[in-house]
């Protein structure tokens, strides 16, 4: 007799406290109230599914939704920062425009909008042991970038690279001292960048063990796991590598190509 799967909890419904522009390109959302009690700590950097109301939607209807269908938009955000002491949990999306349902929602965000939370799950270093540490992502993945600076030892070694689409999106990140960052100026996101790519490539490479953290548009990310992985032969355990999204296609199809590759 098989037994039956477990069913997922429900979504947390999260209220927000308060949205802001950080920076041009990048809206932070910060979420408190007693929906988040018992919040798993620690998980800064770690991907959560965000599930988004319609316009205009109440919260009773988009409650009885999450229950009873049809299930709305889901997106894939990651946790920038979670405060037990205060309940406070904040995220940060990317400003797309009103296109896209998150960047939509997140642009209208004001105290009291809701949206639906699952997750988090594991975070995506979780150790950090290396000599050298080399950081690359876009605006899809800073807030993963970051969690995983600011989680480092503050003795640690390496590069961060960050592509955004204009110099007032560069914001202050808690990074070591010794992690050099170098912003680079990419403004269209939609057309392909081989930025990164060609910094990496040709920046002098360390002596000992290296880490990475990479993340953000599946072309830049194919092309680099290539040259990490292949030529200079780094061990898959030290590879954090991944792609975020894909130029030309919204997130549901990118899974679904991800999913057929893997």
């Amino acid at each position: 007799m098989t037994t039956p799967k477990p069913k997922k909890p429900m979504p947390r419904v999260l209220t927000v406290k308060k949205a802001w522009h950080l920076t041009p390109h990048m809206i932070r959302v910060t979420f408190s109230g007693p929906e988040l009690e018992g919040f798993p700590e620690g998980r800064e950097g770690a991907n959560c599914k965000l599930m988004i109301p319609e316009p205009g939607e109440t919260r009773d209807a988009f409650v009885d939704r999450l229950t009873n269908g049809p299930a709305p938009s889901r997106r894939t955000y990651t946790v920038r920062a979670y405060r037990p002491e205060a309940q406070e949990l904040d995220i940060d999306f990317v400003d797309h425009g009103p296109n896209g349902p998150a960047s939509a929602w997140a642009i209208n965000a004001q105290p009291g909008s809701f949206l639906g939370f699952a997750g988090p799950g594991p975070v995506k270093v979780k150790d950090f042991y290396a000599d050298w540490y080399l950081v690359a992502a876009d605006p899809s993945a800073l807030p993963v970038a970051a969690a995983a600076l600011e989680a480092m030892p503050r003795d640690a070694k390496g590069i961060a690279i960050f592509e955004i689409p204009s110099d007032d999106d560069r914001y202050p990140i808690n990074a070591p001292e010794g992690v050099e960052i170098h912003w680079m100026i990419h403004k269209d996101a939609h057309t392909p960048s081989e930025a990164q790519v060609d910094f990496i490539r040709t920046m002098d490479w360390p002596d000992g063990t290296v880490q990475t953290c990479i993340a953000g548009e599946a072309g830049v990310v194919k092309a680099l796991r290539k040259f990490l992985l292949t030529e200079k032969q780094l061990p898959k355990k030290d590879a954090y590598i991944a792609g975020y999204w894909k130029i030309g296609l919204v997130e549901d199809e990118h899974q679904i190509e991800k999913r057929a590759e893997a």
